[in-house]
């Protein structure tokens, strides 16, 4: 079932986070991936889905060829045009790089992909909190050159995602970044000196970036990244059962896909982005941001409506890119790849919403 939509990009998010390392090992117990906070995950009102359990992938092991080359298939037959890897890097030391350094290395799946430098501080807390970090990001003077030293290797890559010819680097939290502008030409200069028509960096509009014009901090375009920034209708008080330690909030996705929607073009250059659904239960329990509605045809009807207006939009084809959050991440309820409740019925809305005239 194969999209034959050649008219814009649908890039996804991708956690890989889904294999131990000696970190994890040391900070949460042997043997610690993801899949240990997802199957612990309880409901915390009636009805609640949790946990979300994983379908025909099962609870992989993302150093394994075959799960990267299945789910690569997967999302190349439902219409995904890429991965968004996230990528950990704090002053040279590299966190969860196996599965793309695999794929680097033995050139398959034979799938394009581009990277997010997730910029944040490693905490222990799953929730953006600061309050005891693992590892700082510290923003040396030499971090610039040594950051973009690292990823020119990764950009040589004929996979690699390319706007106008310029390799497309994500950053997750742009303003974090001290002199960003001055980071940006150090970048740009490099990349431009290994052979590349430039460099196409992009801010992503994360819990920590707050929404503005990215173009005075020296990057290309913004990046919508759903949830986060949206405005959605709160429904805590009409769900029954709620667990008496909940402190979270149970939103309803539907008024976010509403919201997004409604939203008029910015001044600024920004590719849109959809979300099939967000609970972050398994990292925080009761403390959880819970969306209910999340359905594969509410899905579907949100992601026709942006894919339809970014094919009526003027930017050039190439600038034609629309993103999912995401394509792995079940530590927060965020999924396109199959579960056992709904199977691969968000990877075929997907398709509907890309075949759609």
């Amino acid at each position: 079932m194969t999209s034959h939509a050649s008219d814009l990009r649908l890039i996804a998010f991708y956690l890989p986070q889904f294999h131990p390392i000696a970190e994890n090992d040391r900070w949460w117990g042997e043997g610690f991936t993801e899949w240990r906070n997802v199957d612990l995950a309880r409901p915390s009102f009636a009805h609640h889905y949790q946990p979300h359990v994983p379908g025909e992938l099962g609870r992989y092991d993302l150093r394994d060829p075959a799960v990267r080359s299945q789910q690569a298939a997967l999302a190349r037959d439902y219409g995904i045009t890429a991965f968004c890897y996230y990528h950990y890097w704090f002053s040279g030391r590299r966190l969860l790089e196996r599965p793309l350094a695999d794929v680097l290395a033995s050139g398959e799946p034979d799938f394009p992909f581009c990277i997010c430098w997730a910029n944040e501080n490693w905490t222990r807390h799953w929730d953006g909190r600061d309050d005891e970090i693992l590892i700082a990001q510290r923003y040396d003077d030499e971090d610039a050159i040594a950051f973009i030293t690292d990823a020119l290797p990764v950009f040589a890559d004929t996979r690699y995602v390319r706007i106008a010819g310029r390799p497309l680097l994500l950053v997750y939290c742009a303003s974090a970044i001290p002199d960003p502008r001055r980071w940006l030409d150090i970048w740009r200069a490099e990349v431009r000196h290994a052979g590349h028509e430039g460099l196409f960096a992009a801010s992503v509009e994360s819990v920590h970036q707050q929404p503005g014009d990215p173009r005075r901090a020296g990057f290309d375009a913004a990046v919508e990244f759903p949830p986060h920034w949206t405005r959605s209708s709160v429904i805590t008080p009409l769900v029954d059962g709620v667990h008496p330690s909940f402190r979270g909030e149970v939103l309803d996705y539907v008024s976010c896909a509403q919201n997004m929607l409604a939203r008029r073009p910015p001044a600024y250059p920004r590719f849109r982005a959809v979300m099939p659904g967000w609970d972050n239960t398994p990292r925080v329990q009761h403390r959880a941001h819970c969306f209910v509605n999340a359905e594969p045809a509410n899905y579907g009807r949100w992601l026709q409506a942006i894919v339809a207006e970014a094919r009526n939009s003027t930017v050039p084809v190439d600038e034609r890119i629309v993103f999912v959050n995401a394509w792995n991440e079940w530590g927060e309820g965020c999924h396109l790849e199959p579960d056992v409740r709904y199977g691969r019925a968000f990877l075929e809305a997907t398709t509907r919403a890309l075949e759609k005239h």
